[in-house]
């Protein structure tokens, strides 16, 4: 598991900071399956249906599964602003660096690399999260 990020959230509504992370797994499980399980693990901690954006107890993304890559209506893959977001990919970079992105195989590192600086990401310690 990558270490434990604060940001400030990504949305139009004023919402508290979002804490990120992320983990690499390796599953039998069909993509569609991983997204299954993630809503229902957002929906065990409270999240329920809101407008797009609304702040929220849980927000698990599934970023990539594999080299697949596609385009449907419930997921797509690689996550549509994976290469966009220096929350999502720098937590990742910390785990799998070298993790390469499809469809064009470009590593996290420079997906990261490539961003522009701005973004407040700040690395926070999973022994006691800061206060809010």
């Amino acid at each position: 598991m990558a270490p434990l990020y604060r940001t400030a959230a990504v949305a139009a509504l004023p919402q508290p900071d979002y804490w990120n992370t992320a983990v690499l797994a390796h599953t039998r499980l069909a993509p569609e399956a991983v997204l299954a399980l993630a809503k229902a693990l957002e929906h065990a901690a409270g999240r329920r249906a809101a407008p797009r954006d609304a702040p929220r107890p849980l927000d698990v993304d599934l970023l990539l599964h594999g080299d697949t890559v596609s385009a449907g209506p419930e997921l797509v893959l690689p996550h549509p602003r994976l290469a966009a977001r220096r929350f999502a990919l720098l937590p990742l970079a910390a785990i799998a660096p070298d993790l390469p992105v499809p469809p064009d195989g470009v590593r996290v590192a420079e997906l990261l690399a490539r961003l522009p600086a701005g973004e407040r990401v700040e690395r926070v310690g999973w022994s006691r999260p800061p206060l809010p």
